[in-house]
Parts: C-alpha cells; sequence; structure tokens
C-alpha cells in the first residue's frame, strides 16, 4: 500500500509538472486556449495545442492575459529587447519579470515579438520559397522563376539570405537569364539602431552583367516598430565590382554610398506588403546614380502556402555601352514558408 501511494504522488507531480509548464491565453471575450506560445511575430501569436494538428494562429489584439513559467525573447514597439518571463497585470499590460534587470509594465500592444529562447534550430529559423511558370504558346514562349530566403534571428543578431531567378525562352528572341542574391547580417542596438554588413551578386544579361558582386557596411534604424508595419532606413558605404559579359565594356570597380528605405505593411488579414528602395550615389565614379527598387505583395493561403505577386527595378544612369538605363520584372508565384 505504501508503494502505491509512493508511486500515485510521483504520478501527481510528474502530471502537476507537466501543466505547470503548458502556457495560457486569456482573450479579450474571456474564453482561454492551453498550450504552447512558439512565437508572436507581425501582429500573430502561434500556439501549438495538444488537440490540433497544427498552430493557431491568434490575432494579438485579441488577447488580455498570457500566463507562462519559460523565458522569452521579447521585443518591443521602442525597440527594447528583454529576455525574461512575465507576470500578470491589469488593464491590457504584462509585467516582464527580465533576467538581468528590474521589472518593468507593458501594454501587450506594445510588445511586438515573441520567442522561446531555449528553442532549437528551427524554432529560431525561418524560410519562404516560391516557384511561377508562364507557358504561352505564341512564339513558344517559356519562363520559370524562382524566389527564396533563409533566415536565422537570435536575441541580438540576425541573419539573411536570400536567393531569386528569372529565365525566359521565346522563338526568334535572345534567352533572359537573370538572377541576384546575397546574405545581410543585422546586430541589434538599443532604440531600434542597427549596424550591417552585407555581400550581394547579380547576373543580368539584359543590361550586359556578367557579374555584379557588391560589399557593404552601413547602420540602420526602424522609425515605426510595431503590430501593424515596420518602417525604417540604412545608410553607408559599398563597394561595386562588376564584370560584362561584352568585350567591348571594360569590368568597373567603384566606392559608392548607398541609402535605403523599407517598408512592411502586414496587419491586413491575410495579406502583407513589402516595398523596398535603395539608391547607390557614385563617390569614385562622379555623376553615376544606381538605384534598385522592389516590392512584394503576399496573400496567406492555409498551411503555411501562399501567393505572392512581385516587381523589381534597377536604374543605372551610367550602363554598359549598347544597354538600357533601367530594367524591370513582374513575377507571380506560389510558395510555402517556414
Amino acid at each position: 500500500m505504501q508503494k502505491i501511494l509512493i508511486i500515485l504522488f510521483f504520478l501527481l507531480l510528474t502530471a502537476n509538472g507537466v501543466f505547470a509548464q503548458k502556457d495560457s491565453i486569456v482573450f479579450k471575450n474571456g474564453e482561454i486556449i492551453i498550450g504552447e506560445i512558439k512565437e508572436l511575430d507581425k501582429n500573430v501569436l502561434k500556439m501549438e495545442t495538444t488537440f490540433s494538428d497544427d498552430d493557431f494562429t491568434i490575432d494579438w489584439g485579441n488577447v488580455r492575459e498570457i500566463h507562462s513559467e519559460r523565458v522569452f525573447l521579447i521585443r518591443l514597439t521602442k525597440g527594447f529587447r528583454f529576455e525574461g518571463k512575465f507576470k500578470p497585470a491589469t488593464n491590457d499590460s504584462i509585467i516582464i519579470v527580465p533576467q538581468k534587470g528590474n521589472e518593468s509594465v507593458v501594454l501587450l500592444k506594445d510588445i511586438v515579438f515573441l520567442k522561446d529562447v531555449n528553442a532549437g534550430f528551427w524554432g529560431k529559423a525561418y524560410a519562404s520559397i516560391d516557384f511561377g511558370f508562364n507557358l504561352t504558346r505564341s512564339n513558344n514562349f517559356k519562363q520559370v522563376s524562382m524566389r527564396s530566403n533563409f533566415g536565422f534571428k537570435e536575441s541580438r543578431w540576425q541573419l539573411d539570405i536570400n536567393y531569386n531567378t528569372l529565365n525566359s525562352k521565346q522563338d526568334n528572341t535572345d534567352p533572359i537569364e537573370r538572377s541576384d542574391g546575397g546574405t545581410t547580417f543585422k546586430l541589434f542596438l538599443p532604440n531600434d539602431w542597427y549596424p550591417l554588413a552585407s555581400l550581394d551578386f547579380a547576373t543580368n544579361n539584359e543590361q550586359q552583367i556578367k557579374l555584379r558582386s557588391t560589399a557593404k557596411l552601413g547602420i540602420g534604424n526602424y522609425l515605426i516598430n510595431n503590430n501593424k508595419v515596420y518602417w525604417g532606413f540604412s545608410a553607408g558605404a559599398n563597394f561595386n565590382k562588376e564584370d560584362y559579359s561584352n568585350s567591348e565594356n571594360n569590368d568597373r570597380q567603384s566606392w559608392e554610398g548607398f541609402a535605403g528605405t523599407e517598408l512592411n505593411f502586414f496587419n491586413a488579414g491575410d495579406l502583407s506588403l513589402l516595398t523596398r528602395l535603395v539608391v547607390y550615389p557614385g563617390f569614385t565614379e562622379k555623376g553615376r546614380l544606381r538605384a534598385d527598387f522592389k516590392t512584394d505583395l503576399k496573400y496567406d493561403l492555409p498551411l503555411d502556402f501562399y501567393i505572392k505577386v512581385g516587381f523589381t527595378w534597377n536604374f543605372d544612369n551610367q550602363p554598359a555601352s549598347g544597354s538600357s538605363e533601367y530594367d524591370y520584372v513582374m513575377q507571380t508565384g506560389i510558395g510555402w514558408s517556414l
């Protein structure tokens, strides 16, 4: 009998420990959901439960209380970052108990990002890939495109890698081959400032660019960072190396400045919009000006699939001989995100 009581007591403690590890969300209408908080990003809270195969996606604006014993990476609208736990508070607020420092009372609406600090590699990674294909009988036109990105976000830094390509063929016309990609590293500082470093490449037979390699160093800041929109700017110096496919053009190396802005609007149901503009004024090539513009409109589908329409425009007021000053491409595709 004594052994049975010991076993029952152990099972009770185990069950209580398992339950205590569960997170709970209280909605503004009083309903409660219990499970495991995966992350909060772009106004969407993802939560895993035992009674559903797929994660729940919850509008952060509908949350009144959050209860958890785990340690999270927490980012606020003004760029403040914490690693800590939560304590409940009143009036749609919460108390952050950081690992270091004093407790802080913040409004739930001012929290823009949450992630378990003990999440494994894939818990801190994100990725997306989409494909497009166009085919017409006229001129035997065929076009294949791909856009992809992979990223990894830690508490104080972030790494992004991307690769995009487009190939087009039709009768009586030279093929179009265009690709670009690169990697960007950001180190997060207080008040939403971040130094950045990036290496990028591009090929474009329309502008006779066999390979363009660039290396940037700069600093940026998010002017707006909330649960509806991110908007920021960056500036710095860029080294540009260009190899041309046409032997009539000499390869070029130059130093440039760069100034860019990025707008990410995502609190519109299943729609999100990303727009980026970067301008490169020449330092060593006087009077030269380049610019890259990109915009993506994305519509989320079930099971992490999405439809995307993208437009990219490139400008160079001193292009290679025989090339146009600008080039653009519009891509549509269906994809999947991690």
